[in-house]
């Protein structure tokens, strides 16, 4: 209690019966750096707006290097050769939030800002998608709903196949890859969007299968019904785990319905997501 106790005693250090008051700038700089280290990067961010004190404190290096993935300095040297080699670790976290694009503009990736979880989108136009250069099946078309400005919409097809793969070193943990689909899709009218599930069709007679595969032979495949109209959905593949951030994942993934007994068209294929699989479950990441 002794120590404590002096700063709710009502004589000041000076010898005045003015009460001893400790203000937040009175925190020694590396003690606020310890508390933060413990937080979230939202809550140290804003925190950092008390006061000088607490925003120097939120820039220590310590603090953000535990919340940057262990190889963020590979990302940094293969994605982003223009980085100053002075920026501290808060900048870097800062910088690799924000969309990381290549692959001639196709593929990005980013961190979380919450959570420092690595996610990787990759675009309909990076993928092999049979019949895409006949316009009578397949047509891209130009989005702002789509964090590429691009979709895939087919009209009608008999034999639905979409293929894709990545090549990439994530950090260790376990992740889900998901697709962004929407049946129907939506026209421009004067002043508005306007929801068009005219072409839609061929659906609700069989699934469609999803699947992925990676290069150590580990298998996932999901079947599902599209049935929902007017909303883009993420349909969960599956997952994969990342021992080693050191060797690149490599991982090829598909949508099919290859029975050939009916047409179906009138789908809206947006892009793929690899995420952490604890962020799947709120979603955040996802918007």
């Amino acid at each position: 209690m002794g120590a404590n106790s002096s700063l709710l005693s009502p004589d000041s250090s000076d010898g005045s019966t003015h009460p001893a008051k400790l203000k937040l700038g009175d925190i020694p700089e590396s003690c606020v750096a310890l508390v933060l280290s413990y937080l979230d990067p939202p809550d140290i961010c804003k925190l950092a707006r008390l006061n000088r004190a607490f925003r120097a404190a939120s820039s220590a290096d310590f603090i953000w290097d535990a919340k940057l993935p262990p190889n963020y300095q590979d990302l940094i040297d293969e994605y982003l050769t223009d980085t100053p080699t002075q920026l501290g670790k808060h900048e870097i976290y800062a910088r690799l939030t924000r969309p990381v694009r290549f692959d001639s503009g196709n593929k990005e990736f980013w961190l979380d800002k919450r959570t420092g979880g690595l996610c990787l989108s990759i675009s309909s136009k990076a993928m092999n998608i049979t019949g895409i250069d006949d316009r009578r099946y397949w047509n891209f078309i130009p989005t702002d709903e789509s964090r590429f400005h691009t979709i895939a919409y087919l009209q009608q097809i008999w034999w639905l196949e979409v293929e894709g793969d990545f090549d990439f070193r994530f950090p260790p943990g376990t992740y889900s890859l998901l697709f962004k689909l929407r049946l129907g899709r939506y026209t421009k009218r004067p002043g508005r969007w306007v929801s068009n599930n005219e072409g839609v069709h061929g659906w609700d007679i069989k699934p469609v299968q999803f699947q992925l595969t990676a290069a150590d032979g580990h298998q996932a495949v999901s079947k599902c019904y599209l049935e929902n109209m007017g909303s883009w959905e993420y349909h969960n593949v599956g997952e994969f785990v990342v021992d080693d951030s050191n060797v690149s994942t490599k991982i090829k993934f598909s949508l099919t319905q290859i029975d050939c007994t009916h047409t179906k068209g009138g789908l809206s294929v947006d892009s793929v997501l690899i995420c952490p699989s604890n962020l799947v479950k709120d979603f955040r990441a996802l918007l």
